[in-house]
């Protein structure tokens, strides 16, 4: 699954006009002293690291979401730049201010991961990038964004995925223990990519948001499958969840909703140490936003009409106005007003 640039169409055009920031840079260009690929790293770039959730995917027949799935980086809430669509991303919103660069790096089954861990064969066919691979791809890039937006481990709290039996009934023990292991797995992923912030020259933010609202999110699936039961024809692949996700069964998905919350709180608290670390004049900075975490899912047409798992055009809308809203103060210190 590769990532996936794209800039501002209309970019030249809006960087001719003498009162942009830019119009120097365009000028060099057009006087031969730079080249289309320099112009265009002059601009801001914003990238997307994250799984399904920041993708337009719904899942169908294995071989149907695999294709669907191997280059699906635009219909989701952070990019849509199609003027048609339903989908007022936070890419669009982010036009309407500035000509940049959004790099999508997020893929389908994306997870926060472990040192020589075992990819499923799904996975592989797909080859998903998880965590450590999309930063690996940012911090190898010739250009390194100026905001950078993390969205990714709701598949780590699929909690009874190879859960032991005896601990589907007591599970206590083992939440608390994933609750433990993504922290540790996420600080050892976040760390070399504010690392590589801090040796740029220019003014990084990196946002972390928390995971996805379970709690609302799984009341707008309780709507689904009721829909679904009255009429059999609605939500074709409803069951196909099951599939990927064990944990989202309606008799397991309680723990999902208290290990999110607990997963929420460790990111929280992760965000606070990494930003004691760094100094008060830091060209980074680092935020924990609670935005996709508080956002309302709890309706079904926010949930696509063919799985009812993944968010539907109205349902990206959704994240993307929770998401852009938080936005601000990072966009005030990178200089995006």
């Amino acid at each position: 699954m590769k990532s996936r640039s794209v800039v501002s169409k209309d970019f030249l055009k809006r960087i001719s006009d003498p009162k942009s920031r830019y119009y120097s840079d365009y000028l060099a260009y057009r006087r031969g002293e730079i080249t289309r690929r320099q112009l265009i790293s002059r601009l801001p770039h914003v990238a997307m690291i994250g799984d399904s959730v920041c993708t337009g995917i719904h899942v169908t027949t294995r071989w149907s979401t695999f294709w669907r799935a191997r280059d699906r980086h635009d219909g989701n809430w952070f990019l849509e730049l199609n003027p048609t669509s339903e989908i007022q991303s936070v890419s669009r919103r982010l036009e309407a201010m500035t000509p940049f660069v959004a790099v999508h790096c997020a893929g389908v089954g994306a997870m926060v991961d472990a040192e020589g861990e075992r990819e499923t064969r799904f996975r592989r066919i797909l080859g998903t990038r998880n965590f450590s691979g999309q930063v690996n791809q940012l911090v190898h890039a010739d250009r390194f964004p100026d905001l950078v937006l993390v969205s990714i481990g709701h598949n780590n709290v699929d909690w009874a995925w190879r859960c032991p039996p005896a601990e589907l009934e007591q599970s206590g023990q083992r939440l608390q223990r994933q609750r433990g292991c993504v922290r540790e797995l996420f600080a050892r992923r976040l760390r070399p990519l504010i690392q590589h912030a801090r040796q740029q020259r220019h003014r990084v933010a990196i946002i972390v948001f928390g995971l996805i609202n379970f709690e609302s999110y799984f009341r707008g699936r309780e709507e689904v499958e009721r829909l679904h039961t009255a009429d059999s024809k609605l939500y074709p692949h409803l069951e196909t969840t099951y599939q990927y996700l064990t944990s989202f069964r309606p008799a397991l998905r309680g723990n999902v909703i208290r290990l999110a919350v607990m997963v929420n709180d460790e990111l929280r608290s992760m965000i606070d140490e990494f930003n004691r670390e760094l100094p008060a004049d830091s060209n980074v900075r680092l935020r924990y936003s609670e935005a996709l975490a508080t956002a309302d899912l709890s309706r079904a047409e926010l949930l696509h009409d063919v799985d009812g798992w993944h968010a539907s055009a109205k349902g990206h809308n959704v994240l993307a106005e929770a998401a852009f809203e938080d936005l601000k103060p990072s966009l005030k210190f990178i200089k995006i007003v």
